[in-house]
């Protein structure tokens, strides 16, 4: 359907679905109508880059990613301090009564102290654990690895969303201006007929319904303006500030057409985007995870050593505390574990099919949303090239309309009627224009390139 076949009603109501991107439950300032409040037209400060960037500064999701990526590089290290040995100071003091006493040539022999004092350093180190330290670590080094490529996903969503508003707000100007040039030509309109009215030439009628038209295209106005206050209202949540606050951007839409190939966006697209990335590296993750299993069950060999002194030891100065050293070879062996081990490798191969099922998904997402990308592309371009010749002709036909009415051979409906198709024509082409710079960046997003340069 057409803007040139919209009623009024359904004209404001396409508006008031243009642009919005989420921003719906966003309130204006307390107490101020809309058409009263700054709607951020005069002081231009934020460019797109600046203001993906202060987006991204500001939103604690980001935050809370690298948090949790630096708690998985903690994990790797604590992973790795199991190549290196362990070594334990420990000080024991144990008070025993009774103890044995046993009477030796008039005197009492004393075979343990009542103070028992131990002091020892322990050194533990495992010399030979068949791999199952090394895979362990191999499982950490991935979960690090899916942890930063969560960041990258987080931040490209974020650095979309960001670049979307701007665009929305440029889109809500765009139309602004283009109701602006509709009120304006509409009044110069009413204007000449106020001087044919007064000439005897028009009737009143003709003013009235002028004016209705003024005042049709002045709602419309509003309804923009408030679109446009929500999308700045949307834009200082993304950016964390009081929902109060202006968030000036600068810019216009423009139309910059780019020639794209399917094929190399497709290859891009696998070789960069995050989300592939995720999936092999849960493939990774899952490899990992069953060789760590196989290995679990495998025997460890270590040593040990202690160093320190104790009293009790030589009769009959039992109280004494003297060096003492022991040393330890320890081989351990696992024997039964009630199946657990051929459960968990059961368990393993299930989740290694669940992350190749899952790779090959995100593969087929991946090229459907760049064949989307590129079709919605196609489409807009095709639809401003439309929307340029409507706006000749819209033009075209309203010069004539004018020319007609004032030269007494034609009605002042049909000049009405020929300013609204031309303000049309050009929303409909500021729509196309904003449609193919968001697709633009939905290519961009698609593929896995930065969303702005």
């Amino acid at each position: 359907m057409s803007f040139r076949s919209l009623t009024p009603a359904a004209f404001l109501l396409t508006l008031g679905l243009l642009g919005t991107a989420g921003s719906a439950q966003a309130q204006n300032q307390p107490g101020v109508p809309a058409a009263a409040q700054p709607i951020g037209l005069a002081s231009d400060s934020l460019t797109l880059g600046a203001t993906v960037q202060a987006v991204l500064d500001a939103n604690p999701g980001i935050t809370n990613l690298t948090e949790l990526s630096n708690a998985a590089t903690s994990r790797l290290s604590q992973t790795q301090s199991g190549f290196l040995p362990q070594i334990t100071g420990t000080a024991t003091y144990t008070r025993i009564d009774p103890v044995v006493k046993l009477p030796f040539n008039g005197e009492t022999l004393q075979f343990a102290p009542n103070n028992n004092y131990d002091f020892h350093l322990t050194a533990q180190y495992l010399l030979l654990d068949f791999g199952k330290n090394a895979a362990t670590v191999k499982v950490a080094e991935s979960q690090v690895q899916t942890a930063q490529d969560n960041i990258t996903v987080a931040r490209r969503d974020l650095a979309f969303n960001a670049a979307q508003v701007y665009y929305n707000i440029l889109f809500m100007r765009e139309s602004i201006r283009v109701q602006n040039q509709q009120i304006a030509s509409l009044q110069a309109h009413r204007n000449e007929m106020e001087k044919r009215v007064q000439g005897g030439v028009s009737t009143r009628f003709d003013v009235t319904t002028t004016d209705v038209r003024i005042t049709q295209a002045q709602n419309t106005k509003l309804d923009l303006e408030n679109q446009l206050r929500n999308q700045q209202v949307q834009l200082a949540r993304l950016l964390h500030k009081p929902a109060q606050a202006d968030i000036p951007v600068k810019g216009r839409l423009t139309y910059e057409p780019q020639t794209v190939d399917m094929a190399t966006e497709l290859a891009k697209a696998t070789e960069n985007r995050p989300e592939v990335k995720l999936a092999r590296d849960a493939e990774k993750t899952a490899e990992l995870q069953a060789k760590l299993i196989e290995k679990s069950d495998l025997p460890s060999l270590g040593v040990g050593a202690q160093v320190g002194g104790k009293n009790g030891y030589i009769l009959p100065d039992i109280n004494r505390i003297r060096f003492n050293t022991v040393g330890v070879v320890q081989l351990s062996v696992p024997i039964y574990d009630g199946g657990r081990n051929k459960k968990q490798r059961v368990e393993a191969a299930a989740n290694s099919r669940a992350a190749l099922a899952r790779t090959q998904d995100t593969q087929e997402q991946i090229r459907a949303d760049v064949r989307q990308a590129v079709n919605n592309m196609e489409f807009s371009q095709a639809r401003l090239a439309n929307a340029e010749q409507q706006v000749a002709q819209a033009s075209d036909a309203l010069t004539r309309a004018q020319g007609r009415y004032r030269y007494g051979v034609g009605q002042n409906l049909d000049v009405l009627d020929a300013e609204t198709q031309l303000s049309q024509a050009r929303l409909a082409r500021a729509q196309a224009m904003y449609n193919y710079t968001l697709g633009q960046y939905q290519l961009r997003r698609a593929t896995g390139e930065q969303i702005w340069q």
